[in-house]
C-alpha cells in the first residue's frame, strides 16, 4: 500500500489548488493508498472533516509567521520520522519549499512538488527554488502554461518537470435538468438567460471587467459570481455604481458549486491568467458554453472551440459583444456547444486519468528510490511528460 503525504499551505480557504488537493486525496484513498494531508496552518474547516470522512488524516502544523516559524519545521520533520511516508506530494511556494529543505534532515523515498500558477513571485522565491532545485525528485506543473514562466525565470530545471493536469470527477458534474428546474426555482428564475463565474474574488480574475461588461448585456440576461476574496466588497460596491443589484449576485463561496452550474446557461471565465482553470473544467463538464478570455489556460482546455468565444484581456466591449453573441444563439446550438466541452474534458481532464499519471509518476519515482533519500534522484527521467491527452 501507497503512503502518500500531501502538504499545502491551508485549506481553510478552498481555491482550485485546494479543491484538487482534495480531490486526489480522496481518489487516492478510494484506490488504496494511505494518505494523509498536511497544512502549514488553520484548523482545517470542513474541508478537514470531509477528508475524515474519507479516512484520511488531516494536520495542521499551526504556523502563524509562514516559513519563518521553526515550530512548523520542527513538526514536519518529526511527523515524517515517525509516520515515514513513501512519497511527499507539496502543492503551491511555501509548501513545496518547506519540503526541499526539510527533506534533508527527513529523508523520504520520493518528493514531488506542484506549481499551480504562472506568478513565480519575487526574487526570494526564485533564487529559493533555483538553490533547493537538487532536493526534489520530480517538479509538475498542472498545464504548460503554469510551467512557462518559471521555465523563462530559471527556477525549474526543464529535465525534471513534467505537466499532469487537473482532473474533474465526471461522474459528479454532470448535466442534471432535475436539479437545473429545482434551482431556478429557488433562485426565481423563468426565461432568464443566466451567466456564472465561479473563482476567487481577487483582482487577476478580473471580475471587474466582467460588471462593466455585463451592464450592456440585454435586461434578460442575469449573473451569479460565486466565490469569495478580498475584492468581494469591492466588487458589491461596483455592482451598485453601475445599478447592477437586482441582476446580480455574490453568493460567496459554495462547497458544491454544480447545483449553479448546472442552473446555468453560460459560464464566463474573465481571468487575466490561470494555471489550469479547474473551474472552466467544472463547467464544461456540466456542458455549459463558455465565454473565456484569450489566456494559454484556457486554449489548452478548450482548444478550438475558444475560436468564437474568446476576447482579449480586459476588454469590456469584446467580452459583452461575445456573451451577447452566446446569447443570441438558438439552445440547440449552445448544447451542442455545451456537450462538445464535456467530451472534451472527458477525454482529456477526467479525475481517473488524472489519478493514473500520479500513480504512473509515483511508482517511476519510488522504483529509482528504493530507500529514503536526502536529494533528488540523480537521473531523473529527462523530460518525461504526463500530460493527459
Amino acid at each position: 500500500m501507497r503512503h502518500v503525504a500531501f502538504l499545502i499551505p491551508t485549506i481553510d480557504r478552498i481555491g482550485g489548488a485546494e479543491q484538487q488537493v482534495i480531490s486526489l486525496a480522496v481518489g487516492l484513498s478510494h484506490r488504496g493508498s494511505k494518505v494523509n494531508v498536511i497544512a502549514l496552518s488553520g484548523a482545517g474547516g470542513d474541508a478537514a472533516d470531509h477528508l475524515r470522512c474519507a479516512n484520511i488524516d488531516f494536520l495542521s502544523l499551526g504556523m502563524r509567521k509562514g516559513l519563518v516559524d521553526p515550530r512548523g519545521w520542527v513538526r514536519l520533520c518529526r511527523w515524517v520520522r515517525t509516520n515515514r511516508p513513501e512519497v511527499v506530494h507539496a502543492h503551491l511556494p511555501h509548501a513545496a519549499l518547506l519540503a526541499r529543505w526539510s527533506r534533508i534532515v527527513s529523508p523520504v523515498r520520493a518528493l514531488v512538488d506542484t506549481i499551480h500558477s504562472p506568478s513565480t513571485g519575487g526574487k526570494a522565491r526564485k533564487l529559493g527554488y533555483r538553490i533547493s532545485s537538487a532536493l526534489p525528485d520530480v517538479v509538475t506543473a498542472v498545464s504548460c502554461a503554469a510551467a512557462g514562466p518559471w521555465l523563462a525565470s530559471r527556477s525549474l530545471i526543464e529535465e525534471n518537470l513534467a505537466i499532469i493536469s487537473n482532473g474533474v470527477d465526471i461522474d459528479r458534474f454532470r448535466p442534471d435538468e432535475e436539479v437545473r428546474t429545482a434551482m431556478r426555482n429557488e433562485l426565481e428564475l423563468s426565461d432568464e438567460f443566466l451567466w456564472i463565474a465561479v473563482g476567487r474574488l481577487d483582482p487577476v480574475k478580473d471580475h471587474a471587467t466582467l460588471l462593466h461588461a455585463f451592464r450592456t448585456l440585454p435586461p434578460n440576461a442575469r449573473l451569479i459570481i460565486a466565490g469569495d476574496g478580498p475584492f468581494r466588497n469591492g466588487l458589491n460596491t461596483l455592482a451598485h455604481r453601475l445599478e447592477l443589484h437586482d441582476r446580480v449576485r455574490l453568493v460567496g463561496f459554495d462547497p458544491d458549486v454544480r447545483r449553479l452550474l448546472r442552473a446555468a446557461d453560460g459560464f464566463v471565465l474573465c481571468s487575466r491568467w490561470e494555471g489550469m482553470p479547474i473551474a472552466l473544467l467544472e463547467a464544461s463538464a456540466c456542458e455549459l458554453p463558455s465565454v473565456v478570455t484569450d489566456i494559454e489556460a484556457a486554449r489548452e482546455v478548450l482548444q478550438d472551440l475558444t475560436a468564437n468565444f474568446s476576447v482579449r484581456v480586459g476588454d469590456s466591449v469584446a467580452l459583452a459583444s461575445s456573451m451577447r453573441n452566446m446569447m443570441s444563439l438558438s439552445t440547440s446550438k449552445r448544447s451542442e456547444i455545451g456537450r462538445s466541452a464535456r467530451d472534451s474534458v472527458i477525454s482529456r481532464f477526467s479525475l481517473d486519468a488524472a489519478l493514473d499519471q500520479w500513480e504512473a509518476l509515483y511508482d517511476d519515482v519510488l522504483a529509482t528510490n528504493l530507500h529514503p533519500r536526502r536529494f533528488g534522484r540523480a537521473s531523473p527521467s529527462q523530460g518525461r511528460t504526463f500530460q493527459l491527452q
